[in-house]
């Protein structure tokens, strides 16, 4: 039988995080109806100008949860190490170029992220839900942190090249 004090422990663990790709559709199922219905009533401009601004708080705000659960001491190697929760579950596949202090490169091969939007209906969007929030996330974790990409795959490239830099403090 198990004491008070066991129980205690399980109640405060924490839960496993949750895949990125599974928080990506539920937000995705809620957007799906509202970029709709704004494409029903104001058209296609300003339902992908609304759903993009939306997005780009959120990965910001998103960002700045990340940058402080690290005390506020950003890295490339902090950023890095949080690679894991937008690859969990086989989310991408990916192929490391370079990873330094001051660089994290490498090409995602697969993106079940877009994939799952296309199966959604919402290929046409997939890059303003997941894509854009690559670089605006760097705007909310740490403004020396900075990304370059010239394709994706949501927009039809064979694969997503990231080049992350982190510009070191000069002193």
């Amino acid at each position: 039988m198990a004491s008070a004090k066991d129980t205690t422990a399980k109640d405060t663990a924490a839960p496993p995080p949750m895949p990125m790709i599974e928080r990506r559709r539920i937000e995705a199922e809620i957007l799906k109806h509202v970029y709709e219905t704004l494409k029903e009533s104001h058209g296609v401009a300003v339902a992908q100008k609304a759903v993009a601004d939306a997005v780009r708080r959120s990965s910001i705000e998103q960002g700045a949860r990340f940058a402080a659960m690290q005390n506020g001491e950003t890295s490339i190697e902090g950023f890095a190490a949080l690679q894991p929760l937008w690859t969990m579950e086989n989310a991408l596949e990916i192929d490391v170029i370079e990873k330094t202090e001051t660089t994290f490169a490498f090409n995602v091969t697969r993106c079940r992220y877009a994939e799952m939007y296309r199966q959604m209906g919402l290929g046409e969007i997939g890059h303003l839900l997941s894509c854009q929030r690559d670089g605006t996330f760097c705007e909310g974790y740490d403004d020396k942190l900075k990304l370059a990409r010239s394709q994706t795959i949501m927009q039809g490239a064979s694969h997503c090249d990231f080049r992350y830099t982190y510009e070191k403090a000069e002193g």
